[in-house]
Formats: C-alpha cells, structure tokens, sequence
C-alpha cells in the first residue's frame, strides 16, 4: 500500500514514516499544504494520513479540494485538537476518519486498516487467484491452504500484483508503487524480490504465478500451476 503522510512537524513526520513502513508500506511525505495537494495529483495514493495544522492550504482546505477534483483516497486527519467541532469539520471536509494527538501508532494502523477496506469491490478484504489468497486486513498469504511467511516488502509486492491480476507490470510501475520517492537504488530490487517471492509462493507448490514478461516487467497470472 502507498501512504501520503501530510506533516510539517519532522519528528511526527519521521515517525508516523517509519511506522507505516516498517508494515510493508511505501511512504511519501509532504510538509505543506501546497505539496500534499501537488503529490495527491502525481501519485494514486491508497491512503493519506493528513493533519490540520500545516502550512496553507491547511488539512481542511487540501481534503476539500482533493475531493472537489474527484480523488477519493481514504483520509485520516490528525489534529492536536480535540474539539467537536473540528471533528465535523473535516468530516465535513471529506475525511473519512479522525485522530487527535498523541496517538499510539498501533492506533493509526488500526484505522488506516478499516477506511482502506471499506470499499468492497474496490478492495477486497481477501483476494483470492486461484488457491493463493492474501488478506491484506490480517496481514496473512496461504495457497491451498497452506500459510506462507511473507517480509513485509514481499507482502506488499504481492498484493500490487494481485491487485493487478493479468496485467504486465513494469519495474517502474512497481517501484513507484511499492517503493517510494526516496529510494534511489537500482530497478534490479524488484527482480530480486521477485525471485523472493517465487520462492515463497511458486515453487514449494509446482506453480508459475509470477510470469517474466521480456523487456517489459512481470505479470501475476491465474492458472499459474505447472503441467
């Protein structure tokens, strides 16, 4: 999953960061108002974790006008407020939950869990090709029933690409989507994660989920079980 963490005290920020990462998540962070709306525009965030108080525009203007312009991310507002009348604010807003500081982390991924499942057709609580089923709320992958154990990267590499069943994926797509904006290594991460996840989810069952598209990037394919 990707996450805009809209934040302009640093500390908060790199810690609310590391928190969602340590999940499986790739993070982006923006300082101000102005940043938040111009990343909502250039990436299409699975969830954006955004606080009220920072530079112009504030959290309520962003959440409007991301709304206005049609973009309906899941958003958990942070506030150092406790006031009713915030809260119906930026539910007003277009929020589609509310924290108050402090929060323990465990707290935040909790609710970041909820509003990202609450689109069922959309998001599936469970996805399922074929025996392999992941859910994403529980954080767990069996195929044929057997329960596979999955790093936190590798999980989140397999749910892109089973949210994207049938598709050829480029490596750029997938380190945009996987990674972030602040990794800078080479694409080869993705074949070496990848040849992780075949082993892992491919080879002890006879299978051959993940298909190696030359020149292009990879494909998650249904059927994928070997004559």
């Amino acid at each position: 999953m990707r996450v805009l963490v809209v934040e302009d005290e640093p500390k908060m920020a790199a810690l609310v960061s590391r928190g969602l990462a340590r999940e499986g998540n790739a993070v982006d962070i923006a300082g101000t108002g102005a940043e938040a709306l111009w990343a909502a525009r250039e990436v299409d965030y699975d969830a954006i974790v955004l606080d009220v108080m920072i530079p112009e525009p504030d959290g309520f203007q962003v959440c409007r006008q991301l709304r206005t312009e049609g973009r309906w991310a899941p958003v958990i507002m942070l506030t150092a407020r406790d006031g009713v009348e915030d809260r119906v604010r930026g539910l007003d807003a277009g929020a589609d939950d509310y924290l108050t500081k402090p929060f323990a982390l465990s707290e935040l991924l909790a609710r970041l869990r909820a509003v990202t499942r609450r689109e069922p057709i959309e998001r599936p609580v469970a996805l399922h090709v074929d025996d392999l089923r992941l859910d994403p709320a529980r954080h767990e992958v069996t195929r044929s029933g057997t329960a596979i154990s999955l790093s936190p990267k590798e999980f989140a590499l397999l749910e892109y690409l089973m949210r994207h069943v049938g598709e050829v994926l480029s490596r750029t797509q997938i380190l945009e989507h996987v990674w972030d904006f602040a990794y800078d290594g080479s694409s080869n991460v993705v074949d070496v994660y990848v040849r992780y996840l075949r082993e892992k989810i491919d080879r002890p069952f006879d299978a051959d989920t993940i298909e190696t598209v030359r020149g292009v990037g990879y494909r998650l394919r249904p059927s994928g079980h070997r004559p």
